[in-house]
């Protein structure tokens, strides 16, 4: 396997440990996934029970205690299964729902969830999107008053990743409505099954159809305060403080895609003959493909040395912010052209690439749009 300055020996194990679960245990049923339309619990148990869901946790949880680059690894072979349902439904659990949690919970928090996130007994989600205000955390309606030791909470939230058959939720609320801006919210623990919490739909979507999103409802539900994530009124620094690591594993998640995408075609045009050649025969073709392989490996090398800077406590806004913008638009490039160099093949559900361009349209809108990024590399320009 192809070595890096990167990586080390432990994560070249775990990237084969992956690539091997997802070669047994993904392939031969994400189709049956994806008409379902949710990945099994059995399947993200297994998942916790071989560790991959504690890459960045505590020992004392029972994670591995490896830094970012080691979601990184997940994350893309997770997205070279070709289903990137299923590879988002456990990196939302392990990168982007339950670091809110680790982050800014206490201990008493901390030791009754944590452990059973890492085995994958309880799967998480994160509610902060709601259907005026996306990107934009400000917009934010989802309201919560206190009542002696409650909260009350009242609102929704849309495109829930983990929304329908989610464990666990940390759902963010204004809790103080005349600050201003994105001030004055806090975040929630709220369990399924809590009185006034339910899925108000299941939400159809264009790809990642083994992942379950849903549209979440709150209807004056009451949360102890003990249930308080982090501090009252700072929610908005813990989402940001998060920001980087989603970014990356996404950004690292399009990588692994287009990586794959590529495989599969140069397989393809290398067998598939036209005109008394094959298809690799044709000079445009494999300069446009060699190409994107240069595009790819680019790509990757920003990753790595982003999420490296990050490993490293260095402030990676920029290049993270960059990883985001250019992996979810490079990886949409390559399915495009990966897709045409399949021909009429490439358009039949039967193509793990049809499925693939679907998917990775998403990329440059969820986790923060290609226009919010590069706002904030210009901010810092």
């Amino acid at each position: 396997m192809e070595k890096s300055i990167y990586f080390s020996e432990e994560h070249h194990m775990l990237r084969e440990q992956i690539a091997r679960f997802v070669q047994e245990k993904v392939m031969p049923n994400g189709d049956l996934w994806e008409a379902d339309g949710m990945v099994p619990r059995n399947v993200l148990k297994e998942m916790g029970d071989l560790g991959f869901f504690g890459i960045q946790y505590s020992s004392e949880y029972g994670g591995a205690e490896m830094s970012v680059l080691g979601s990184v690894v997940l994350a893309e072979e997770l997205a070279k299964s070709t289903y990137g349902g299923f590879a988002v439904t456990a990196l939302v659990h392990t990168d982007m729902a339950s670091p809110h949690l680790y982050n800014a919970g206490n201990s008493d928090q901390l030791s009754e969830y944590m452990p059973d996130i890492i085995a994958g007994d309880k799967i998480t989600a994160v509610a902060v999107t709601e259907p005026d205000a996306g990107s934009d955390v400000a917009g934010m309606k989802t309201r919560a008053v206190q009542d002696g030791d409650y909260w009350v909470l009242n609102g929704s939230k849309m495109f829930i990743t983990n929304g329908v058959h989610g464990d666990l939720y940390f759902v963010a609320a204004k809790t103080d409505t005349s600050a201003k801006g994105s001030r004055g919210v806090t975040i929630f623990i709220v369990e399924k099954g809590t009185e006034g919490f339910s899925v108000g739909r299941k939400l159809n979507k264009m790809g990642w159809l083994s992942s379950d999103t849903a549209e979440l409802v709150f209807e004056d539900v009451r949360i102890h305060k003990d249930y308080i994530l982090g501090e009252v009124n700072k929610g908005f620094y813990a989402i940001m403080k998060n920001f980087q690591n989603e970014r990356t594993v996404l950004g690292a998640q399009a990588m692994g895609e287009a990586d794959k995408a590529l495989e599969l075609t140069l397989d393809y045009v290398k067998n598939r003959k036209a005109f008394g050649q094959t298809l690799w025969d044709k000079q445009a073709i494999r300069q446009r493909l060699s190409k994107l392989q240069a595009e790819v490996a680019a790509g990757k090398q920003l990753l790595y040395h982003s999420a490296w800077l990050d490993s490293l406590g260095q402030d990676c806004v920029k290049e993270v912010s960059m990883v985001k913008a250019y992996c979810g638009e490079l990886v949409n490039r390559v399915m495009y052209e990966c897709q045409q160099f399949h021909g009429g093949f490439g358009y039949m559900r039967e193509a793990p690439i049809e499925r693939m361009v679907r998917d990775a349209r998403i990329q440059s809108i969820g986790g923060g749009a290609t226009e919010v990024m590069l706002e904030e590399i210009a901010k810092r320009s």
